[in-house]
């Protein structure tokens, strides 16, 4: 057996919401609507991860999502010109990665990131 995909799934009365943070701001695309349900994505190949963690490194809260973009200060201007608080960041981690906090429609703390 191997595992295929790996999809986080948010529990919400008003999936509409997603639309502005997931499709307008972060770019990805419905995959499947069926009105109860909507998978936003991207039809390229991505790896599969589940991270466990214990904290969120430097000091921070564990995330609820991390997405990985190509350009990690153009994410970050598309959220501050969408009006999205950033909760965290923007920060150069010592383990390679630039990234910020946000939280999404939901309340959920999404960590965006890229590698350096």
């Amino acid at each position: 057996m191997k595992v295929r995909r790996v999809v986080a799934n948010i529990a919400t009365d008003d999936v509409a919401k997603a639309k502005r943070f997931y499709q307008d701001v972060l770019g990805l695309e419905p995959l499947m609507d069926l009105g109860w349900i909507v998978t936003y994505g991207d039809e390229a190949k991505m790896t599969v991860q589940l991270s466990i963690a214990r904290e969120g490194g430097s000091g921070t809260i564990v995330p609820e999502l991390s997405i990985e973009v190509d350009d990690v200060d153009e994410a970050l201007a598309r959220m501050r010109a969408a009006g999205i608080a950033i909760e965290y960041g923007p920060a150069d981690e010592p383990w390679g990665v630039r990234r910020f906090y946000v939280r999404d429609p939901f309340g959920k703390l999404v960590n965006i990131l890229s590698h350096r």
